[in-house]
């Protein structure tokens, strides 16, 4: 009621009721009928003072509002009742009708009307004031669905934004998801956007940028933390459940949301991210700040950007860390392509570093592999170093170098491995390595006669070799007349011996006699036996 108050001074001085209430915003009508009570109750005495506000509160009563003129957004009602209810800015409201609905108000009268018929309940925030160049406050935000250019298919989406905290200026992005390479990736493109990083970063505490949500102690994921020291600028993230600490960027993510993406439709993301950096510039940046009163881009492109820190020359390259496990053959799998790493690590859990060139793996903060990163799902990136000393000799062994090996041992051993290799390489290749392997054990030369011996009885697979070598038998003469047989090779197993070569048998057969006879191996009784049997007519029924 100080009103009143003033109004019994101002008609002590003698101002006129027109003016008084031209001053106090009340009718001609209300001032005369306070002046006549305020004449009968002795107010109006220059010796006597002021009444304190309760007496002139319970003398002259309180003022009759004076009658209200309808607003001219009145007729529009119904479309704005349905904006608010999609929860659109005042301000955009008021372009839609002014584009929409030919509406030719002002914002003001707009403003009034929304809030007489929509009030909000009090809100207590701490404003946090920054200099240029000093913050960036991020967020994301649902976005609803978009369809995926990729797919065809909608898909939900999220919204980043990040607000420089001096100028307000924005860059925002419509995205598929919260991992920790689209996290980063963001940050990349909204350094490039500002042409600059600010010197602290505040972020919302969710999964991508901070593992753990704790206002003291937070445990950053490894590439933001890379990314954030790549850059020179240091991340701060906010109290748990206290958005007011970085309202900046609330008010960023709030007013995308309801001045961009309210009442619009787009075709796909990408038309959408088009579309929404175009409004960053020609609408977003060039209205009248509620706070600063400025254009943000404006402000931004005379006091911020040239306190922002320069971009470095090459730009962050760290995708995502992970944690894997190295399986038994030596290599862990990352996005379908497998990378060694030394065989004493069999078993161990790894820290991967995915760049966008290069992948490295660590076990805590030891350096264990490094590896071009692959550039399609199923590569191998192997390195024969990290296997152990025999199963790197084995994988190093291909058919050519088997043939040249078998050379140097002996021409028999290079028939051998010659005959096996004719056909089907692959399918032969571990029984030569095995042939060839024997040499560590018995010596080129046992195993050269061994090799020799089984051409001569026209079987050179591997187990027929390993046999002649544990009877001792390459070290007994051939039989006289034996010929050594080339190019052909019997059929069998093809992991231990070659299909049947298509080269021609020898002209002559070979002579075959036995190293030892059956009276060596058999009892007497036997042998007679077995020899009544074998002239023993056959009957015939």
């Amino acid at each position: 009621m100080q009103y009143l108050r003033d109004l019994v001074y101002r008609l002590r001085q003698g101002e006129s009721e027109r003016a008084i209430a031209r001053d106090l915003g009340l009718s001609r009508m209300t001032v005369r009928k306070y002046h006549a009570r305020a004449e009968e109750a002795g107010f109006l005495k220059a010796e006597a003072p002021l009444p304190p506000p309760e007496a002139l509160a319970t003398t002259l009563g309180v003022a009759i509002e004076a009658p209200r003129t309808a607003s001219g957004v009145e007729p529009y009602a119904t479309v704005v009742a349905a904006l608010l209810e999609q929860r659109v800015e005042v301000m955009t409201i008021f372009d839609r009708l002014h584009d929409d609905h030919g509406y030719r108000g002002s914002y003001s009268s707009v403003r009034r009307y929304v809030q007489r018929v929509h009030p909000q309940p009090a809100r207590v925030t701490v404003r946090v004031h920054t200099g240029p160049g000093e913050e960036a406050q991020i967020d994301f935000g649902a976005a609803g669905p978009f369809v995926d250019p990729a797919s065809g298919r909608a898909r939900s989406a999220w919204v980043f934004v990040m607000t420089l905290g001096y100028s307000r200026h924005q860059y925002a992005e419509l995205v598929f998801d919260q991992t920790v390479r689209t996290w980063i990736a963001c940050h990349r493109q909204a350094f490039v956007w500002f042409g600059g990083m600010p010197r602290r970063l505040v972020i919302d505490n969710l999964k991508a940028g901070v593992l753990e949500a704790a206002l003291h102690d937070p445990v950053l994921g490894e590439a933001y933390r890379r990314m954030a020291q790549h850059y020179g600028v240091v991340v701060s993230p906010t109290r748990p459940r206290t958005p007011e600490h970085k309202g900046k960027v609330e008010s960023g993510v709030h007013f995308v949301k309801r001045s961009f993406l309210a009442g619009h439709a787009y075709a796909d993301l990408r038309v959408a991210n088009e579309a929404l950096r175009r409004w960053i510039v020609e609408r977003a940046g060039t209205r009248d700040h509620g706070t600063t009163h400025e254009a943000p881009l404006a402000l931004f492109e005379t006091r911020e950007r040239a306190a922002l820190l320069p971009l470095p020359t090459e730009p962050f390259e760290l995708r995502e860390t992970r944690r894997v496990k190295v399986h038994p053959d030596c290599h862990v799998v990352i996005d379908g392509s497998y990378y060694s790493v030394p065989y004493a690590q069999v078993g161990v859990q790894l820290d991967a570093f995915v760049g966008e060139r290069v992948v490295e793996l660590f076990r805590g903060t030891d350096l264990i592999a490094t590896h071009p990163r692959a550039t399609r799902k199923g590569s191998w990136q192997t390195r024969m170093e990290h296997y152990p000393a025999q199963k790197a000799a084995f994988l190093e062994r291909t058919p050519d170098f088997c043939r040249s090996l078998a050379e140097r041992i002996g021409p028999c051993t290079s028939e051998v491995v010659g005959q096996l290799l004719a056909d089907r390489p692959l399918d032969r290749l571990r029984s030569v390595q095995g042939i060839l392997g024997l040499v560590e054990t018995v010596g080129r030369t046992r195993l050269e006669a061994a090799c020799q011996r089984a051409l001569a009885f026209g079987d050179p697979r591997y187990r027929r070799i390993k046999e002649i070598l544990n009877a001792g038998l390459d070290q007994a003469p051939l039989p006289e007349h034996t010929e050594i047989v080339t190019g052909a090779a019997p059929a069998g197993d093809p992991s231990d011996s070659p299909v049947a070569s298509t080269a021609p048998a020898p002209a002559t057969a070979p002579t075959y006699t036995f190293e030892r006879t059956a009276a060596e191996l058999f009892p007497e009784d036997v042998l007679a036996t077995a020899a009544v049997a074998a002239t023993a007519p056959v009957e015939v029924s």
